[in-house]
């Protein structure tokens, strides 16, 4: 679990508004704004508050809160005050419906602390493994589903004989490793119904092939995820799959 942000992003992110969030509910539990390293102050305090009572309850499960950032940029506490205020009074009496994004969210919207830090990092990452990198970047979304991200990223691709030299699969958005799967088997585009789009015909998956993996181990995860692999993709390529270390 990340525990404060790089400089890079304290300087990029000025004054912001930060969510924590129940890993088991999804529910957001507390908003507050800020700027550096606030977001975590809160995993330290011995207060006995409400708060801290609730992050405790959370944790006596062997589970931490999840930390987001809600908006972030502004140059003034003011602004981020305003909001974070509105958010409160949304959050109160009523689940948030919003279908529509607001202002800048795509720049500076909602992301998770990991996400953001990474953004403004733009760590670069040498790859020594036999991988092939997938981009989602049309399928991606905040919140997806562990369960989502998994099916976006093993199906249906155009890949050659040389995915059988592939050992581990890399979920790319937007340069950003956001997940690492260990590779157990490729099989025919189409092989697992359930995964399958309904009504669609089989032709569509000719020369389209799936994986089936997991999670990579943590060691393996821990030296990819969040880092920028955007030095491996060439210039205006549309092809969402690069191999790396693969002959």
């Amino acid at each position: 679990m990340l525990k404060k942000f790089s400089p890079e992003a304290i300087e990029q992110m000025k004054y912001y508004v930060y969510l924590y969030i129940n890993p088991d509910t999804k529910e957001i539990f507390y908003v507050g704004k800020g700027k550096g390293n606030r977001a975590f102050s809160h995993l330290e305090d011995k207060k006995e508050s409400e708060k801290a009572q609730y992050i405790e309850e959370i944790r006596n499960r062997n589970a931490e809160p999840e930390i987001e950032i809600l908006v972030h940029g502004f140059d003034d506490e003011e602004t981020a005050l305003r909001i974070e205020a509105a958010i409160i009074d949304l959050l109160e009496p009523v689940n948030l419906t919003n279908q529509v994004r607001g202002h800048k969210s795509i720049t500076h919207g909602r992301i998770s602390a990991e996400l953001l830090n990474a953004k403004y990092l733009q760590e670069d990452v040498v790859i020594d493994d036999p991988v092939i990198l997938i981009r989602i970047n049309q399928m991606f979304y905040h919140g997806m589903p562990h369960n989502e991200l998994y099916d976006a990223t093993r199906q249906y691709w155009v890949v050659g004989e040389r995915r059988e030299k592939a050992k581990y699969a890399l979920a790319v958005y937007h340069g950003i490793v956001r997940e690492v799967y260990a590779i157990h088997s490729w099989h025919p585009g189409g092989t697992f119904f359930s995964c399958r789009d309904e009504g669609k015909p089989w032709e569509l998956y000719d020369e389209r092939y799936e994986f089936i993996g997991n999670i990579a181990p943590k060691k393996i995860r821990n030296k990819y995820q969040y880092k920028s692999v955007s030095k491996y993709f060439s210039n205006h390529s549309q092809n969402p799959i690069t191999y790396v270390n693969i002959d």
